[in-house]
């Protein structure tokens, strides 16, 4: 008989700081697995604390509970399989990212992570010390090594475990979602499949963070980079991958390979587990939302019924002597199509208060702005006494090319607890409206098809704080503004380049002034999910104060 090693990937979700659910959903996969000759269960990187950890693991006091609470994992298991599993451990002073196999009731090896990421959303040379290149260890006669997550980025940890000996690669992981990420991972993992002429298992995490979500997609490569096995993204699930002893070395058997969805369909997913997981894990079960009868409102109460259901989402129509009332009648038919709840509260009684209240500071001064924001504000005071009053977390609704620009309003239409669609530009937003109408997934848990009206969709933007408003009295069109917000932002091209490819000049340093002006707002903002690799957070740090500004050379 030929000779066979089972590996079981745990493509599972955890949650930062919850050391004692972490450990318990090994445990229980540990049991799951019993009696199905699984040589070796493998969870992600940093699964005992929850990944990305941050400045937690400047805290001793947490870093001896991980450690602790991985000693006493490492004495319950007695079982017939192996566990490998990523928690932070100190010696000394020093914090390490690392990787351990646990058997017998001991822990057998520990691998410390050599690359520490610090780009885009990852700070880990600000929190851990960089770890000595480890070598393989062994599960029976199998010499396995185990490069952390960057570690298999780079050519030498992966060649360094080859020449001393490795025969397989077991990759833990923590990579967050981003557009095209999976093809990044599989070119990459390819690589280091090619130069070492070993096999190959990627694990990765499933689940929310604040504003990255991990969306798992494992894979097992055999060698010359072949597709073995592929795990869905975004699901958790357990996969037991079989590998035999061939006379070329060790071989994945065939196994499942999932299908991958299209790039809408992955950022809706992204965007629903995000908001999903955030509203669960912060400590919520319900949401409120402000509802205008727009589009941005529209697909954010979409993804909140997608998320936690219709029977826990409330939405809130705010109209002042602005709001049409066709926007009242989008806004109601949306409700309907959603069954969520709804409730409306008139805010001109509060606006004319309020104006009466100022009449004697603004006398001889002409409306503005400041009237326009007053509104704003008073629906964002509304809308979090009913998030205070019920529990239910607030979901602020500004896309990504309002956000970038300002085109909202601090301490009004920003206030909230979650927006999830921060990282979606507005013609980006407006696809994803047309793909939900006409696709359904049995991870939504809202009704199926045709939910946000073609009218909303169609209908062109308007924040309707003043009569006959629309966003081109202050803004390009989006389909122009869009553009050149992705060549500033995500590319960091600068104006002349811009200029160079066709449009206008005072166009661009106009949007780039407002991008620079609108920094405060963001860093006062609440957090979303992340999309791309250009997010309006961490991974795009500005200076709020900064005169700076790029003049056409």
């Amino acid at each position: 008989m030929a000779e066979t090693f089972r590996v079981a990937l745990a493509q599972l979700n955890p949650t930062v700081g919850a050391l004692r659910g972490n450990v318990d959903q090994i445990k229980q996969t540990v049991r799951s697995l019993e009696g199905q000759s699984v040589n070796y269960i493998v969870f992600p990187e940093l699964f005992i604390s929850g990944y990305p950890v941050q400045d937690l693991v400047t805290k001793k006091a947490f870093v001896q509970d991980c450690m602790d609470h991985l000693q006493k994992l490492a004495e319950w298991n007695r079982s017939e399989s192996t566990i490998g599993v990523g928690s932070p451990w100190m010696i000394g002073e020093d914090v390490y990212n690392c990787f351990f196999v646990l058997a017998k009731g001991e822990i057998q090896a520990i691998i410390q992570k050599h690359h520490l990421p610090f780009t885009e959303v990852f700070d880990e040379i600000r929190q851990f010390k960089s770890g000595a290149i480890s070598g393989p260890y062994r599960i029976g006669n199998v010499r396995i090594g185990s490069p952390i997550c960057e570690d298999a980025w780079f050519e030498d940890v992966c060649e360094t475990l080859e020449e001393s000996g490795a025969e397989i690669l077991i990759v833990p992981n923590g990579s967050p979602y981003e557009r095209n990420k999976l093809d990044k991972r599989f070119n990459k993992m390819v690589a280091r499949v090619i130069e070492t002429g070993l096999p190959l298992i990627y694990l990765n995490l499933v689940g929310g963070q604040d504003d990255q979500v991990f969306d798992g997609g494992s894979f097992a490569l055999n060698i010359g980079g072949t597709l073995a096995c592929q795990l869905p993204l975004f699901d958790e699930v357990v996969q037991v991958v079989e590998l035999k002893k061939t006379h070329s070395g060790w071989e994945a058997n065939e196994g499942n390979l999932a299908l991958i969805p299209d790039e809408e369909e992955q950022d809706y997913r992204a965007i629903v587990e995000g908001a999903r997981n955030y509203i669960h894990k912060s400590g919520f079960s319900k949401v409120v939302l402000g509802l205008s009868g727009g589009i941005d409102s529209a697909l954010v109460a979409t993804i909140a019924v997608d998320a936690v259901g219709s029977e826990n989402t409330r939405c809130v129509l705010l109209p002042s002597p602005f709001t049409s009332s066709a926007s009242t009648k989008d806004a109601l038919e949306l409700v309907n199509n959603l069954n969520c709840k709804l409730e409306e509260i008139q805010i001109e009684p509060i606006m004319e208060q309020i104006r009466q209240s100022l009449e004697p500071i603004f006398a001889g001064k002409p409306q503005d702005l400041t009237e326009e924001n007053i509104q704003s504000r008073i629906r964002g005071m509304l809308l979090m006494a009913i998030s205070n009053k019920f529990g239910e977390i607030l979901l602020t609704t500004g896309n990504k090319s309002e956000v970038a620009v300002g085109y909202s309003t601090i301490y009004g239409d920003m206030a909230g607890g979650y927006n999830p669609v921060k990282d979606l530009y507005k013609t980006k937003l407006k696809k994803l409206c047309q793909w939900r109408n006409k696709s359904f997934r049995n991870w939504m848990k809202g009704p199926k098809n045709d939910v946000i009206p073609p009218q909303i969709i169609s209908k062109p933007p308007t924040a309707e704080l003043r009569k006959d408003q629309k966003d081109t009295d202050s803004l390009p069109p989006y389909e122009i503004l869009d553009q050149i917000l992705e060549m500033l932002i995500d590319q960091d091209l600068s104006v002349s380049e811009i200029v160079a490819k066709g449009f206008d000049l005072e166009l661009v340093q106009k949007v780039e002034q407002l991008i620079y002006r609108s920094e405060y707002k963001r860093f006062q903002s609440a957090p979303g999910v992340r999309l791309t690799g250009r997010a309006l957070w961490l991974d795009r740090r500005y200076p709020i104060v900064n005169q700076w500004r790029d003049i056409n050379r």
